[in-house]
Parts: C-alpha cells; sequence; structure tokens
C-alpha cells in the first residue's frame, strides 16, 4: 500500500503463461476488470475492461495483449488508477478468463500460469492458479472504497467454470 493514510492508490496487475506446445492451438488469456458503482457495489459493472475495450476515464488500461503466451516477462498487463477515479465508483473486480476457441481449456491445462498484483515496488499478491487448476477462468483482487473514500484491496481467488463473456457477468457476485 501506499501509506495507511492514503490506502491502495495505483496498482499493476501482470499475468503469464507458457506458449502452447508445437502445433497445439495457441492459449489465449485475458484480464478482466469490472468497475461497480457506489449505488450498487455488487450489481451490474458500469464497465468492463479487458482486450477490446478500455474503461471511458481513462483510469484502467490494458497496457500489453498478448495471444498467445509468446515473448520473455509479462504477457498481459492491466494498469489500475484508483486514486483518479471518480467517487461515483466504490468497488473494481479484476479476474482472468481463457478463450475458448479451441474447446475447453483450463488454468490446469496451461504450463506456468501466474498472476501478480503490485504497487510500484510493492507485491501485493502472487497466484500460480494452482487451487483452481480445473476453473476455465478465476477472480484474483477485489478493491473496494471504504467510507474515508480510501482504497483497500483484498486477495479474492475464486474459480469459475465460463466463458470470458459469461465470466464478466459473474465475477462480481457477492463474495464469501
Amino acid at each position: 500500500m501506499s501509506s495507511l493514510n492514503k490506502g491502495v492508490e495505483k496498482v499493476q496487475v501482470a499475468l503469464r503463461w507458457d506458449p502452447s506446445a508445437s502445433g497445439a492451438p495457441p492459449h489465449d488469456l485475458d484480464i478482466i476488470a469490472a468497475v461497480y458503482s457506489a449505488d450498487d457495489p455488487h450489481g451490474e459493472p458500469v464497465h468492463l475492461v479487458h482486450f477490446d475495450r478500455r474503461s471511458p476515464d481513462g483510469t484502467i488500461t490494458l497496457n500489453r495483449d498478448s495471444r498467445t503466451g509468446l515473448g520473455f516477462g509479462d504477457d498481459e498487463v492491466m494498469t489500475v488508477e484508483l486514486h483518479r477515479m471518480a467517487s461515483s465508483y466504490a468497488r473494481v473486480m479484476v479476474g482472468v478468463a481463457i478463450q475458448q476457441s479451441a474447446g475447453r481449456t483450463t488454468f490446469g491445462d496451461i504450463a506456468n500460469t501466474a498472476i501478480r498484483i503490485a504497487e510500484g515496488y510493492t507485491e501485493l499478491a502472487r497466484h500460480d492458479f494452482s487451487a483452481v487448476s480445473g476453473s476455465t477462468a478465476a477472480t484474483v483482487a477485489e478493491f473496494t472504497r471504504n467510507g474515508s473514500g480510501v482504497w483497500e484491496f483484498r486477495e479474492d481467488v475464486r474459480g469459475f467454470d465460463a466463458d470470458p463473456d459469461s465470466f464478466a457477468a459473474l465475477m462480481g457476485a457477492a463474495v464469501s
């Protein structure tokens, strides 16, 4: 966190995975962020950010989008600037979904999946998806604005069996 008074301000969500074996269809994983209003923090998202949608206010950006996992380092990177969000937003859920174009693929089917959530040089969370290896999508983080207007972070790894479009509707459901 930035400080005890400021809470979480700007985070980077970085996703990586190994490419498919030679001759196999490529694996395409996507980071998805759902933004919820203060009036209905567990209802329908006000907007979604992923590979082909941007946040209208520019507070959430997808800096890198891989469709294969090829390359060195992080394959997908999303920046979430919570400190710039309007006070009408109170909750942001972040998750990862696997494109299902080549048939049902789970996290357990993809080698070396990992996600890292950091604020500056401070790592807030790191996951390898082993806890949700049989899932096709998973939430990884929840950011909520408290009564003082300060953003707080909570790890939230929950697996889903859903395609990316269905997952976007499910990911913000009330947490356990």
